[in-house]
């Protein structure tokens, strides 16, 4: 008696179930360039990050020997291992140029978020400034 009620009992077609997949996959085609810059903008938090740490070690760095430093270990930064190289890190940390009375430090991007073919670069100087240098 309890097959009967299923057996009797109206369901949803393949057909219906195959039209409403498209309609999904139609609305989340249209919803993700929408969605790509946001996770460039979460991704380059990192950079930020990473920046604002190497202003502040090349700060305390100059109060001790009245110098900025070129050398990332000096500073008493150390990398993260990269995401080309088994690691987590999508930022290449590099400090450009230091003398005595300036600085500039990059943050670039191992990694191509869009696929664009361009890699977001970061700049950070002795001002404290980060800014962008190259969007991607």
């Amino acid at each position: 008696m309890f097959y009967k009620k299923i057996k009797n009992s109206d369901g949803f077609s393949l057909t219906e179930l195959l039209v409403a997949l498209v309609i999904i996959g139609v609305l989340v085609l249209l919803a993700l360039p929408r969605l790509l810059p946001l996770v460039t903008k979460a991704k380059s938090t990192e950079a930020k990050l990473n920046l604002k740490q190497i202003h502040m070690l090349e700060k305390s760095y100059k109060f001790e020997f009245d110098k900025y430093s070129d050398q990332l270990t000096e500073i008493g930064f150390e990398q993260e291992t990269l995401i080309t190289e088994g690691g987590q890190a999508r930022y290449k940390i590099e400090i450009l140029f230091a003398d005595l009375k300036s600085f500039r430090a990059l943050a670039t991007s191992v990694v191509d978020f869009d696929d664009d073919g361009v890699f977001n670069v970061w700049e950070v100087t002795e001002a404290g400034v980060i800014k962008e240098i190259t969007g991607d």
